[in-house]
């Protein structure tokens, strides 16, 4: 009941029913999942660790504010462990592997006329390829605890500046997947490293003053 209670509030807070900065009252939650107040506990712990939310003295559990200073810590992070996956993955990536990539590309491509969200869920769905297809399981662990944080970040970008997110989004991926399938290591590594500072970059420049969560008050 705790993995599904932390599914479901994840879920919750990634379609935007909570948004940054909001309160998540274990009461509540417990009602409106229709599980123990326990096992509400102990999904938020869950998500919790997956830096998704934050719980305080006094101020209770709010999902995470999506700030400046929040958006440079997690995509600088992202940045060195994108570089280390894809690099990795060029390396050990089997055929069908590589194939999946370009699944992804292509559906990426004909969805570019859908809702933020689906092409956010196809992005996350392509770095989850390449953290698999990358064989190192500290280092899946390693994206699976950053793995929320960013995809709120990147639904943020989207909510917040679209454009440049849909007018990019397909060429990057494929071009890091043909540089997976058979390109050079140092440019695969500049590349995937670039990838992530263009998200960090789109998103600081639309983000408002103060943040998501303070100009949502």
């Amino acid at each position: 009941m705790a993995d599904e209670a932390a599914d479901r509030i994840r879920d919750a807070i990634l379609a935007g029913h909570f948004s940054p900065g909001s309160a998540l009252r274990e009461v509540d939650l417990a009602a409106s999942l229709g599980v123990s107040r326990g096992s509400v506990r102990e999904g938020l712990a869950r998500i919790e660790g997956e830096g998704l939310i934050r719980t305080a003295w006094h101020r209770g559990t709010r999902v995470i504010d999506v700030t400046p200073a929040d958006v440079e810590e997690v995509y600088a992070l992202r940045a060195v462990l994108d570089r280390l996956a894809a690099t990795t993955a060029r390396d050990r990536a089997a055929p069908e592997q590589l194939a999946g990539l370009d699944d992804l590309v292509t559906e990426m491509e004909s969805s570019l006329d859908a809702a933020g969200a689906r092409l956010v869920a196809l992005d996350m769905a392509f770095h989850d390829a390449v953290y698999a297809a990358a064989g190192n399981g500290r280092l899946l662990e390693a994206w699976r605890r950053l793995r929320s944080q960013v995809h709120l970040f990147q639904l943020r970008r989207v909510s917040v500046g679209s454009g440049h997110y849909r007018g990019r989004v397909v060429a990057e991926h494929r071009q890091l997947a043909l540089l997976i399938r058979s390109g050079d290591p140092e440019t695969l590594a500049r590349v995937a490293e670039d990838h992530v500072h263009s998200a960090r970059r789109a998103l600081l420049a639309d983000l408002p003053p103060g943040g998501i969560a303070a100009n949502s008050h």
